[in-house]
């Protein structure tokens, strides 16, 4: 079995990549200061960017977590995610209201797809 583990830091990997599948650590917005779909659509944009350099995309992903700093986003998060996703492509999907480790953030996205 092999392990690739792309975009390595001394923390944790951007992705790993084992037995046909990327795992992807958790994506968080770059434009804080943007609303809970503005965030999710840089999120979403950063797995694309993820996504393509490991040979892969959005119609491959297999499980998706989205972990929102509140759930009076889910509406607008939403709003991201049904443009983004491609139909008759959806995943295995949960949302689930969590503290994230920047106040600022309010959307963070961590998924699973084949290569």
């Amino acid at each position: 079995m092999s392990i690739y583990r792309h975009k390595q830091g001394a923390r944790l990997a951007e992705a790993v990549v084992s037995n046909g599948l990327i795992f992807l650590a958790g994506q968080v917005p770059e434009n804080t200061d943007a609303d809970a779909r503005g965030q999710t659509e840089n999120v979403l944009g950063q797995i694309d960017a993820l996504l393509k350099e490991l040979d892969s995309d959005k119609s491959k992903i297999v499980d998706v977590t989205i972990f929102l700093s509140s759930l009076a986003d889910y509406d607008a998060m939403n709003a991201a995610w049904d443009a983004w996703v491609p139909a008759g492509h959806v995943p295995a999907r949960a949302t689930v209201e969590a503290k994230l480790a920047n106040p600022a953030w309010k959307v963070e996205i961590k998924l699973v797809a084949a290569r």
